[in-house]
């Protein structure tokens, strides 16, 4: 039986925070924080590639934590948390000093839908957790919502453009980007892709003339893909949905689907179970 003291020890240890992974996390706030700063003082391209650096943070963390076995309850917190600044109200106050300030009242309400949707996505999505399905994301996820509104500012800087002639385009982004992330439509999350399983030679040539293609123009690229990655939620929603129904755009999933997203997420863990246990007997 263990004495108090080796019971007070191993409790302090337990009470310990994990440096690795919430480095990472920390190094992403610290990127949406510097984003907000530069916008401040009107260094719009430098504040939107730092919320472009905070997602690839933000990718980090969490893999770091699975592979080092290093996940705990705190750190998923503080992701959120984390993931609010550099994703809601870092994009929003961008995009609010660049393109929106002029508009007044309109301008500030378009940012605070951007953030609010944020917030409620979080939410939405760390109570669902365990329970929907992990192919697709419920709703546009964040950091996505994010890279289309910085996008659109980097763009904006890069080509000199002039923010009082596109400001209600940038309001109606905004607005779109806000909205999307607290509805029903389905995101592919690509978390069903074997990251470990071989691939032909002619991916990695795809993989090196993707890196080609995004580094000839960054912000235009990257602002391309997100948009098109945020309009194939209501593209594949109405194509796999045979009756669209409110339910499918926004508000409470009913139990039918609720049970569905289920089951096909066991159907899932089945069939990795089965692929690795092949893998292990190959």
């Amino acid at each position: 039986m263990p004495n108090k003291t080796e019971q007070s020890v191993a409790t302090a240890k337990n009470r310990g925070i994990f440096l690795l992974p919430n480095l990472l996390t920390t190094a992403g706030l610290f990127s949406g924080f510097f984003a907000i700063v530069a916008s401040m003082n009107g260094l719009f391209e430098s504040a939107a590639v730092a919320i472009f650096i905070a997602m690839v943070f933000d990718g980090l963390d969490g893999r770091v934590a699975r592979m080092t076995n290093t996940e705990s309850a705190f750190g998923a917190e503080y992701d959120s948390m984390a993931d609010i600044v550099s994703f809601g109200m870092a994009p929003a106050l961008v995009m609010y000093n660049w393109g929106l300030s002029d508009l007044g009242k309109l301008g500030w309400l378009a940012a605070f839908i951007f953030v609010a949707g944020g917030a409620l996505r979080l939410a939405r999505f760390n109570t669902n957790l365990g329970t929907s399905d992990k192919r697709y994301f419920q709703g546009l996820a964040i950091p996505s919502a994010a890279a289309i509104v910085s996008g659109f500012v980097w763009v904006g800087s890069k080509y000199e453009i002039d923010p009082s002639n596109v400001s209600y385009i940038a309001a109606v982004l905004t607005i779109a980007a806000g909205l999307l992330m607290v509805s029903n439509f389905r995101y592919h999350s690509f978390k069903d892709v074997d990251w470990r399983d071989r691939v032909p030679f002619i991916a990695i040539l795809l993989i090196v003339l993707a890196f080609v293609v995004v580094a000839t123009e960054p912000s235009l690229v990257l602002f391309s893909i997100f948009l098109l990655y945020a309009i194939s939620g209501p593209i594949t929603t109405f194509r796999t949905v045979k009756k669209i129904k409110l339910e499918h755009v926004v508000g409470d999933s009913d139990c039918e689907e609720t049970e569905e997203a289920t089951k096909n997420q066991q159907n899932s863990s089945e069939n990795e179970s089965k692929s690795s246990a092949k893998n292990t007997t190959d």
